[in-house]
């Protein structure tokens, strides 16, 4: 749901704070329970943990990030597969596939 153009965005200012005492490019991992913060251009760079209803879940902030919610990038539900040991065995054989395009890739580049 969206919210009114004249109340503007809402950023949990204790989250801003707490990012602007850490130093530019510090790896420290900012805990946060606010998932409806909406991510500013101040965010930028940082490592925020949003918290799922169980972990917190590390977010490296991007500039495609500005504008988003801070729980779009923290899922709160796990997908769990069906269709019993054939789906598991097709999912194996892809996972193997794309394991051995991985090696390719690998080797092809070392040899450059």
């Amino acid at each position: 749901m969206s919210r009114s153009l004249k109340k503007g965005p809402y950023v949990n200012e204790k989250l801003l704070k707490k990012l602007q005492r850490l130093k530019a490019g510090d790896k420290t991992v900012v805990k946060t329970w606010d998932r409806a913060s909406m991510i500013t251009p101040e965010m930028v760079g940082y490592t925020i943990g949003v918290h799922n209803g169980r972990i917190h879940i590390p977010v490296l902030i991007v500039e495609d990030m500005v504008g988003h919610r801070l729980g779009e990038f923290a899922q709160t539900r796990k997908f769990v597969i069906h269709g019993g040991r054939m789906a598991k065995e097709e999912q194996k054989v892809a996972s193997d596939k794309a394991a051995e395009e991985r090696q390719k890739a690998q080797a092809a580049a070392e040899k450059k």
